[in-house]
């Protein structure tokens, strides 16, 4: 049984996702293509460097994750490898407006039920396309994520005049697909498809900046914050097991930026 086969056994036996088993082992076999299965530390960091002129550094730190992960738990050693800095980079940000532009910039009603649902909800753009019927609580008002990143479950809540829309789209498709959004070949609509009609609505309402699913998701967030809702409730809300990831978004929220006022006005 070779190393590869394995760090599969010991994924699976941790339970992790599917998604992650199969990103592990990639980067992993892509690692052992050009080193060995002992290489020493200073090899295993020529190669992270390597990468690092042509990779974000985000990207190479999930493969550091899988390679040390490795290490640990198939070959029984630790590797000092550490982990690219990552650039403190501000996420783009639709404003409420600019939200608002691109909900009536579409004329189909499952694409703009699906903006909605992922801006109003903070969905990521799998668990939108995951999204169950049976996770939709019309009578609670709040709609379950199953299996979100890290495998966590959480509950968020379901906006009243999204629900109610949902709920007609629903009656009226009246079909047996387990899903809130469904292909015509059947199963749930790709993640793909939701990215070009994220795209195409944003093009349409006149928004020249760079727009992707993820950007629904940002503005969620900071809108949050500028309502006043707590950081801790925003953590639970988007599924971040680290407050630190959450608390990028006290440096974007313009609205709080504006409202500060300069110690020059009150000379």
């Amino acid at each position: 049984m070779d190393g590869i086969d394995k760090l599969e056994i010991e994924l699976k036996a941790r339970g992790l996702s599917r998604k992650t088993i199969k990103s592990y082992l990639f980067h992993v076999s892509r690692f052992l293509e050009k080193t060995e299965n002992c290489a020493p530390d200073d090899v295993i960091k020529k190669y992270f460097a390597d990468l690092s002129e042509k990779m974000e550094p985000r990207t190479i730190n999930q493969r550091i994750s899988a390679v040390k992960f490795f290490y640990r738990n198939v070959i029984g050693r630790d590797i000092s490898v550490p982990f690219m800095k990552r650039p403190n980079n501000i996420p783009e940000v639709l404003t409420k407006d600019e939200v608002r532009k691109m909900l009536f910039a579409v004329s189909n009603a499952k694409h703009r039920l699906i903006l909605e649902t992922i801006y109003g909800c903070g969905l990521r753009v799998s668990e939108a396309a995951k999204l169950k019927k049976e996770d939709l609580r019309f009578d609670e008002g709040v709609l379950f994520v199953r299996q979100g990143k890290g495998n966590k479950d959480r509950i968020v809540s379901l906006p009243l005049t999204l629900s109610k829309r949902l709920e007609s789209y629903l009656v009226l498709r009246n079909d047996e697909n387990p899903y809130v959004f469904d292909s015509v070949r059947g199963g749930h609509i790709t993640i793909a498809t939701i990215q070009k009609i994220v795209v195409f609505a944003a093009k349409k309402a006149g928004i020249t900046r760079n727009i992707h699913t993820h950007t629904l998701r940002h503005s969620y967030a900071t809108h949050l914050l500028e309502n006043g809702t707590d950081i801790r409730i925003i953590q639970r809300l988007l599924g971040h097991s680290d407050i630190k990831t959450t608390e990028i978004y006290t440096h974007v929220s313009s609205a709080a930026i504006k409202n500060v006022k300069s110690p020059l006005d009150t000379l």
